[in-house]
């Protein structure tokens, strides 16, 4: 079986989770209201494949929700223009530390950015 290889992903999520989520606003005291409201993640499947579990509330098949509350009320759609630039990783670690590392490049750029 071959390896997986892991990618982050960007998805813009509706301004109103600023407004409407004390943890989101709290993790993001930068932001002007200028820019959009990101989530940034990774995953070993496409962006799309990601994108979509998380919408519908995706469960394993041991009953564990893998999709994040905040993209399944909020999330928009993908922002490829803020990954396609990453090459993909060959390990979930490099990619958890690729995922944090974007998100707080985004942070510093004045976007309200929110990663696990």
């Amino acid at each position: 079986m071959p390896k997986p290889v892991y990618r982050v992903y960007v998805i813009e999520l509706s301004k109103r989770v600023f407004t409407e989520n004390a943890r989101f606003r709290a993790a993001n005291p930068q932001f002007n209201g200028v820019l959009q409201c990101l989530y940034v993640g990774m995953t070993s499947k496409t962006p799309k494949e990601r994108f979509e579990q998380h919408k519908t509330g995706y469960r394993n098949k041991k009953g564990h929700k893998l999709s994040s509350n905040i993209v399944e009320k909020y999330g928009m759609y993908l922002r490829p223009s803020l990954y396609n630039h990453l090459a993909p990783l060959n390990s979930r670690e490099e990619a958890l530390k690729l995922e944090g590392n974007l998100a707080l490049e985004l942070r510093r750029k004045r976007y309200a950015v929110w990663y696990n």
